[in-house]
């Protein structure tokens, strides 16, 4: 590149041919003519940024599905730099526990749908203080985010009643649940649910919460992309806006785990494999 410059000064400079400008340099006349031609990304780094501000959690590669989906050609590689330029990548990220990871169970690995739920809690408040609760409830095959409950006082009795309209809903229940060893998941209530429809209830080790990985990183992104961006002015509105963002995750939210697939997709696409194999 400095010996093109300097080729391109002697042209300039002395009115001497571009050819003996470059048998001065020893700069082939090919490499001389050659015009780097530079994309203007403009309008690229414009959507991006807009799509950063609104899915704030969403990292280079989740952003480049989003972007491939509305149209945009471009490879990742350059949507890497787009989004390293912009600063994107200077977002806070959840630190990596290695250490924890490491003492991780292995899991059956997971083949249909239903095989194995897990559930938890995850606390929050209101814009006065006031404290809630949510309930969520996950399908560790698709990810896909079967429900969240929300109430400012849940019970053993409320996670049984929970867990009934689901079974309504979907019309299966789970052959496994897991859980952790809270007050609410050891009840009665739940214990008897769990009993009559034959639903083994896996508890994990107290004080291992990546025993159940699944709903761990799920209310990460619950807490990172919901809880922590918007203000709950009531109870009421709580349940409308979290119900909103479960839809969202379910129908718009690629997984890399899932092969960029939507949980949606998932169950959609294992569905009709049961379907055709019924």
């Amino acid at each position: 590149m400095q010996r093109r410059h300097a080729a391109q000064h002697l042209v300039d400079a002395y009115r001497v041919s571009a050819r003996r400008a470059c048998r001065v340099l020893r700069l082939q006349s090919a490499s001389f003519a050659h015009q780097v031609r530079r994309r203007d990304d403009t309008v690229l780094r414009q959507r991006l940024r807009e799509l950063a501000q609104v899915r704030v959690r969403y990292g280079s590669q989740r952003l480049y599905i989003l972007l491939r989906r509305e149209g945009w050609p471009d490879n990742h590689k350059r949507v890497h730099r787009l989004y390293c330029l912009e600063g994107l990548n200077l977002r806070s990220k959840r630190p990596r526990r290695t250490r924890a990871a490491a003492h991780r169970l292995e899991r059956l690995p997971l083949g249909r749908l239903h095989q194995s739920w897990s559930m938890d809690f995850v606390a929050a408040n209101l814009f006065d203080g006031r404290k809630i609760r949510a309930l969520t409830i996950v399908d560790n095959f698709s990810r896909q985010c079967l429900a969240i409950h929300v109430g400012q006082s849940l019970k053993g009795e409320d996670v049984a009643a929970v867990m009934q309209r689901l079974h309504e809903q979907l019309g299966v229940v789970p052959e496994r649940i897991q859980v952790d060893n809270g007050s609410e998941f050891v009840s009665k209530a739940l214990d008897r649910w769990a009993y009559d429809r034959h639903v083994t209830l896996d508890f994990s080790r107290p004080g291992k919460p990546t025993d159940n990985p699944c709903i761990e990183s799920f209310n990460g992104s619950f807490r990172d992309a919901c809880l922590n961006v918007h203000w709950f002015l009531s109870l009421l509105d709580a349940q409308e806006k979290i119900e909103h963002w479960r839809q969202e995750y379910n129908g718009f939210r690629p997984h890399s785990s899932l092969q960029n697939l939507t949980p949606d997709e998932v169950v959609a696409a294992a569905t009709t494999v049961e379907l055709q194999n019924a």
